[in-house]
């Protein structure tokens, strides 16, 4: 096997351009949610309103899921792309006036929180978009024998924008204010969207243009089903993410528990993707193809017990380490499981495929924000977080003992393959 190239993504010019792109959507998204979190459990104190939230998101996220993979696949991925970040650029503008002072002073509590709520579920609509679009795309961006390492490097991109956008998002509600940050997204989002149209449009891969719905759906999910690698796959991420999500309840630690105001709560999200970022940087030049399966439990029995680690720290530094460790973890578990997706997915499924990830993984985020904000509520913040990242372990070793395809998931055959294409 030829030694693989860590930059070969990144000598094509589109993918760049892609990769900004995403990294201003991301870096915007990520702060916009460290605010609203912030902003709404300082107007309530209640950790059930930040549970919410994911509640809000989750509903039409989870419910629009495989008829956004249909569009997509029906679709032109630039276009639809654009179409999203230009919608997704209303809900920022709307955030900032929201949060304004003339609207705080002359608006009641509850108005301000239910509207914020709605904007929060007309996301959560094009959150269902913006995962099979932007999956799709990459694989039209460059040449199947490096699918692996566009994988790596979009997902490094996402896991940058996602710790700067958090770290950023803290600080600036310190300098700046809450209205003054989101009125930053809506500039950033903004400029992504004039970016994209540097990207050329590009070919419906799909032949089965105007298939009936129905038809389409059940071809999409009948594949996923049928491969236990990505089955496998999701459904141990969508436990972990779901039960192990610190995130939605970060804010009850950083002003309750470890005190550290909205900077500290900054570091406390950033500390996350830091972790991802350092080592899906290293899976650049050190290549996860072989043993993939135990690696990927691995990563995640450490997750859990980092996050446990973090449920039990009284101190600002211990918690910050375990949010680190958790997020290294988390990144490996999350380039495996994007490497899997694009090197096993067919061209005219991506949209159909990506969909049915973002129904186990990306809305088990909301669903999992949910149940802590739950659980937080019921239990305790502390009892919350320990309660799911046991449930996490658990959820590893009977993985372990009942699934043979994951234990022994092995990529190598397949990058080969890819590579031998060379195209």
């Amino acid at each position: 096997m030829p030694k693989q190239d860590p930059y070969a993504a990144l000598r094509i010019k589109e993918f760049n351009i892609f990769l900004f792109v995403r990294f201003l959507l991301v870096f915007g998204w990520s702060m916009q949610f460290i605010v609203i979190e912030w902003q709404v459990y300082s107007i309530t104190k209640d950790p059930l309103s930040l549970g919410i939230i994911g509640l809000m998101e989750i509903i039409p996220a989870f419910s629009m899921a495989l008829f956004a993979g249909h569009i997509v696949d029906q679709r032109e991925k630039r276009n639809l792309l654009a179409l999203c970040t230009g919608a997704f650029s209303l809900i920022s503008l709307g955030l900032f006036f929201l949060t304004t002072d003339t609207v705080i002073n002359s608006w009641s509590t509850n108005s301000v929180l239910y509207a914020i709520y709605g904007l929060v579920f007309f996301g959560g609509f094009l959150r269902s978009f913006f995962g099979p679009t932007i999956f799709s795309l990459v694989a039209l961006l460059v040449p199947k024998k490096i699918y692996h390492n566009a994988a790596t490097w979009s997902t490094s991109t996402w896991k940058t924008a996602s710790v700067s956008g958090a770290l950023f998002g803290g600080f600036f509600i310190g300098w700046l204010g809450v209205d003054t940050t989101l009125s930053i997204v809506f500039i950033l989002v903004t400029l992504s969207f004039i970016t994209l149209f540097q990207i050329k449009k590009k070919p419906i891969l799909n032949s089965k243009i105007g298939e009936p719905v129905t038809e389409s759906l059940k071809a999409g999910v009948k594949f996923v089903f049928q491969n236990k690698a990505i089955l496998g796959t999701l459904t141990l991420d969508m436990i972990a993410v779901l039960f192990g999500g610190t995130v939605a309840i970060l804010s009850v630690f950083a002003q309750d528990i470890l005190k550290v105001g909205p900077e500290g709560f900054g570091l406390l999200n950033a500390s996350i993707s830091m972790g991802s970022i350092v080592t899906m940087l290293l899976t650049t030049y050190i290549p996860i193809n072989q043993n993939t399966g135990r690696k990927m439990l691995i990563s995640v029995f450490i997750f859990g017990l980092s996050i446990i680690a973090f449920g039990l720290s009284s101190l600002f530094w211990v918690s910050l380490l375990a949010l680190f460790i958790s997020g290294a973890a988390d990144g490996i578990s999350m380039v495996i499981r994007q490497t899997i997706l694009q090197i096993k997915t067919p061209d005219d499924m991506r949209g159909r495929v990506s969909s049915v990830n973002s129904m186990f993984v990306g809305s088990s985020n909301e669903l999992g924000a949910f149940e802590s904000g739950l659980a937080a509520k019921i239990l305790g913040p502390v009892a919350a977080v320990v309660f799911g990242g046991t449930m996490t372990l658990i959820t590893v070793v009977t993985t372990a003992v009942v699934s043979p395809t994951i234990r022994n998931l092995d990529l190598t055959a397949d990058i080969e393959e890819n590579e031998k294409e060379g195209v």
